[in-house]
């Protein structure tokens, strides 16, 4: 399965028109075939970041899916969609992903994906990137043994964030080596807590441990705090 991560760089005067072209169009849309579904519209929360972007996921069967969806898009029923949502950002970049071994997510049943814009409480996830200085399989490795399998086994009363994805970039699609986490926020009050108190880990004891080894294999990383909106299938 692929994975179709896009961040739109939206006109702000025109983010309700873009939500709604994703909501009424694009998801609706994608929903006529078997081939794709659309799973996370996320926008990067006020105050975080660079203004008005959108990160979008959608979730594509396999190549010969994408190969027909990019067909809609060039010359069939999605021509005319992509053109109005053209007019309402200045830019989109794109990447393929594909799952990383130990990711929760691996495969979405498509048939089970909502499409119908029903919409519910909001959330958040933090999305880290990081650019690993060591080979990128050794810096997945070092995600699973070191982070992912510590905050599986931490007490729900400390947990900040659940890993519901890792993924990397398909070969060819875009910059590698990169790697991808997508974490939901299940603690507001431990993420506050995170951001507003100095970095000062004990190197011997976890996550001080992980964060003084992972500088063996990177020391670039972004992380962005992304609001699903209303409608998002997942959240």
């Amino acid at each position: 399965m692929l994975f179709m991560h896009e961040v739109h760089s939206v006109s702000g005067e025109h983010e309700h028109e873009f939500e709604a072209a994703y909501r009424d169009g694009w998801l609706k849309l994608l929903a006529q075939d078997d081939d794709a579904r659309l799973l996370w519209y996320l926008n990067h929360a006020h105050g975080s970041g660079v203004s008005y972007r959108v990160v979008t996921i959608t979730a594509v069967r396999d190549g010969a899916a994408y190969e027909r969806l990019a067909g809609r898009l060039r010359r069939g029923d999605l021509l005319d969609w992509s053109r109005a949502v053209g007019g309402l950002r200045h830019d989109v970049q794109g990447k393929m992903l594909v799952p990383v071994y130990w990711s929760p997510l691996q495969e979405v049943d498509l048939a089970t994906v909502p499409t119908d814009g029903s919409e519910h409480e909001l959330s958040l996830y933090m999305e880290d990137t990081g650019w690993p200085s060591a080979p990128l399989d050794d810096y997945i490795r070092f995600w699973d043994e070191e982070y992912f399998r510590n905050m599986r086994a931490m007490p729900p009363e400390h947990s900040i964030l659940e890993i519901e994805a890792c993924f990397q970039v398909a070969h060819g699609t875009h910059v590698r080596p990169e790697a991808i986490l997508m974490q939901k926020i299940v603690n507001y009050g431990l993420l506050l807590n995170l951001i507003s108190e100095p970095e000062e880990y004990d190197p011997d004891v976890w996550p001080g441990r992980y964060m003084h080894r992972g500088l063996r294999y990177r020391d670039q990383w972004e992380s962005r705090l992304l609001r699903t909106s209303t409608w998002s299938p997942r959240y």
